[in-house]
């Protein structure tokens, strides 16, 4: 983004130059027109006429390289728009293969392992590697159970008798987890609440 700006600022300076430039010559066009006293004859004038042309010809050469180079420009900052769009889930996807490659030790050691235990503490281990790999990169659980129910954070999917007045409208069971990504709510939580 910072990128962007910076190429945006420079374009909008070089815009800004050429504009003085254009403005420089015309300028001391009305300058030499105004110095030019003298009685003229007609070839004169036609030679006027001629350099006239040719300088609007220039000014419209000038307008569609200065087009050119800006629409060149936009195209270069869209496409890198979508190059970083694209690659950018690459860093959080490659922290997650070693994970990966956890779980298929874990299913590889489930298959032939006599013993539970060790295999239900490799899952937790590897559980518990993942749920902090998400909380780096800035992943957090709602926590909502036993709260007032807030219908900014929660979606109720039904509404159940409370088994005692404090636990009226509290959220008395969780349907599915809700998640905040850097303090946005990415996926709204699903809950119970008692009436």
């Amino acid at each position: 983004m910072a990128k962007l700006l910076r190429n945006l600022k420079k374009l909008f300076k070089y815009i800004k130059n050429r504009a003085m430039m254009n403005e420089q010559q015309e300028n001391t066009h009305e300058e030499n027109l105004a110095q030019e006293d003298t009685p003229q004859t007609e070839q004169e004038t036609v030679s006027k006429e001629e350099r006239l042309t040719q300088e609007l010809s220039e000014s419209n050469d000038r307008y569609a390289r200065l087009f050119a180079e800006f629409d060149n420009y936009k195209k270069r900052t869209s496409k890198e728009r979508i190059d970083l769009i694209q690659s950018a889930g690459q860093g959080v996807i490659t922290k997650l293969l070693p994970i990966i490659d956890d779980f298929d030790r874990a299913l590889h050691a489930m298959s032939t392992a006599q013993d539970i235990d060790s295999v239900k503490q490799g899952i937790e281990l590897v559980n518990s590697k993942f749920r902090k790999l998400l909380e780096n990169e800035g992943l957090k659980e709602m926590e909502v159970l036993g709260h007032p129910f807030d219908a900014e954070y929660q979606e109720a999917i039904t509404a159940i008798p409370a088994p005692d007045e404090d636990q009226k409208n509290k959220v008395l069971d969780v349907v599915e987890k809700g998640y905040f990504l850097n303090d946005k709510v990415i996926r709204f939580a699903k809950v119970v609440i008692g009436q």
